[in-house]
């Protein structure tokens, strides 16, 4: 729930999410707000990317909790065999998210074949539509 749905949280936005076996969330990042997890039941891997080749993965599972910085990519895999539940909190009333769908979506396939060395005949398929909406 944001700003938008809730007028008065101008300051926090949260989220519930539950992500099913063999599922993820979607490589993402946020331009305006931290983001903390608190997981409430399953087993998931939280990867992490930053500027400069930083990265990180950690496995997290009920009464953990991950953060995440502005800015800093990241996706949530369940890692196991029942549904990962969790609750997400990013500092700021208003969501915004960059997915990697729409990220790619929004590029030329010359450009991206081009910085990622491949054809560019290796994006003609890619999803041109989001998979999550807040």
């Amino acid at each position: 729930m944001s700003q938008r749905e809730f007028p008065i949280s101008t300051t926090v936005t949260g989220a519930y999410m539950r992500i099913k076996p063999g599922s993820l969330r979607e490589l993402h990042w946020h331009p305006n707000a931290d983001e903390w997890q608190y997981y409430i039941s399953g087993r998931a891997r939280l990867g992490v990317f930053g500027s400069h080749g930083r990265a990180r993965t950690e496995e997290m599972s009920a009464g953990d909790v991950g953060y995440v910085p502005q800015g800093y990519g990241h996706y949530i895999e369940n890692a196991g065999t029942e549904d990962v539940e969790l609750l997400i909190v990013l500092n700021n009333g208003n969501y915004e998210a960059i997915e990697l769908t729409a990220w790619v979506a929004a590029n030329p396939h010359l450009l991206l074949a081009t910085n990622f060395k491949v054809p560019q005949a290796t994006f003609t398929n890619f999803p041109s539509t989001l998979r999550f909406m807040p």
